[in-house]
């Protein structure tokens, strides 16, 4: 018999994953050529070739006893020094191996950071729409998220809201930006809006109140558009990031946490962090990723590509009469569906064979993602089910 949590969450796991599966079996009936799977964020973009010489040269750069053997839980520290000084050559910070810790990706170190931070009760500030493993992280841990909800005209965050909300047991809020599933970038104003926000609340309560910034798609942003490093925003904000994106490498499972020496509690927190990382299991974040990825550092995936992908669907969906707002960031379209149940919208979909994600996952019904880090070729191959879709619905 498993657990009473456990049991809820399989019985309401992953609509992404479920969609994902059902895209296999489906290729399997109709052809994979046939079926058009928007459903998971799995990046197309082949690694940047630095990878592959990282890989084949860390052999001879290291002894089998090193490479694969223990190391300190936060991570190797030439690892953690190499990944401080790109950070401060991009962002004008002061980090050094003191303040990184490598983690098993973005999630691994989120859930290290709730880990190290969350009392029972506690709660945990997000803004829909949000990727929606968040709940199972912040539950992890018997804290409650708090969601503050979409403002569709623009899906930058309500802050009339999110000040209301705020109350003594807030400890962390999440922003995620590029935002994972809209695309959109949060703007400098309203990041320097929010910390304001927080400044006077942990002053009301009289506690540090923790941006926890989850920053997979950092590097993933289009138009020039500035996506703001928020510790030189916030003081006390703490980043989550993953190689996934940036570097093709979602399999792989590195990232890493910044623990700037500037927040409150620092010391503890960095100690802390480090004690969730082994005892949550991870021990440490992987060996060999940590040695790939310190040699790749000013390496990243042609994002050119996705955006030619980003250019082709939104044009095409617009002119079927799709609504959406055009994403500045990540890989994703966050589209309004034709009817307010978006899940029987993302059936209907299905039977044109397009595999998408309903927006209720997200924490915004009557939306659905669409992930376009997916081959070209089979964008153009889905258009006219797209259109086929829109013209059901009268389009």
């Amino acid at each position: 018999m498993i657990s009473k949590k456990m049991e809820s969450l399989v019985k309401n796991s992953s609509a992404i994953r479920a969609m994902f599966e059902e895209g296999k079996k489906m290729a399997a009936v109709y052809g994979k050529e046939n079926v058009y799977d928007f459903s998971l964020g799995n990046p197309s973009v082949e690694p940047p070739k630095e990878v592959a010489e990282a890989l084949k040269s860390i052999p001879d750069s290291y002894g089998a006893n090193y490479t694969h053997g223990y190391m300190s839980n936060a991570g190797y520290e030439e690892v953690r020094s190499a990944i401080a000084k790109s950070i401060n050559s991009r962002f004008g910070t002061a980090f050094t191996e003191s303040n990184i810790i490598m983690t098993v990706g973005a999630a691994g170190g989120m859930n290290v950071i709730m880990k190290t931070l969350l009392n029972a009760g506690d709660e945990v500030i997000t803004f829909a729409p949000f990727f929606g493993e968040y709940r199972n992280y912040v539950s992890n841990f018997d804290g409650k998220l708090i969601e503050i909800s979409p403002d569709t005209s623009s899906f930058q965050p309500k802050l009339d809201e999110f000040e209301a909300r705020i109350t003594a047991l807030t400890r962390i809020v999440i922003i995620n930006s590029p935002n994972n599933p809209t695309g959109v970038v949060y703007s400098r104003d309203t990041l320097e809006k929010i910390a304001a926000i927080l400044e006077k609340k942990q002053k009301e309560f009289g506690a540090p109140i923790y941006i926890l910034s989850d920053e997979p798609y950092r590097e993933l942003a289009f138009d020039g558009v500035e996506v703001p490093y928020i510790p030189t925003i916030y003081r006390n904000t703490i980043v989550g990031y993953s190689f996934s994106k940036s570097l093709s490498l979602p399999g792989d499972r590195i990232g890493y946490l910044v623990i700037p020496s500037e927040i409150d509690d620092y010391a503890d927190i960095f100690a802390a962090a480090g004690v969730a990382t082994r005892i949550l299991g991870f021990v440490n974040a992987p060996s060999v990723a940590q040695l790939v990825v310190s040699k790749c550092l000013d390496a990243s995936v042609d994002i050119g590509i996705y955006n030619r992908n980003r250019e082709l669907l939104y044009s095409k969906l617009s002119e079927y009469g799709y609504e959406c707002i055009k994403p500045e960031g990540a890989f994703y379209l966050f589209v309004k569906a034709f009817e307010p149940d978006d899940k029987a919208f993302v059936a209907k979909a299905k039977e044109h064979r397009l595999l998408i994600v309903p927006g209720s996952t997200f924490g915004c019904a009557g939306y659905v993602r669409i992930a376009y880090c997916v081959d070209y070729a089979m964008i153009e191959r889905s258009l006219p089910a797209f259109k086929a879709l829109a013209e059901e619905y009268g389009k």
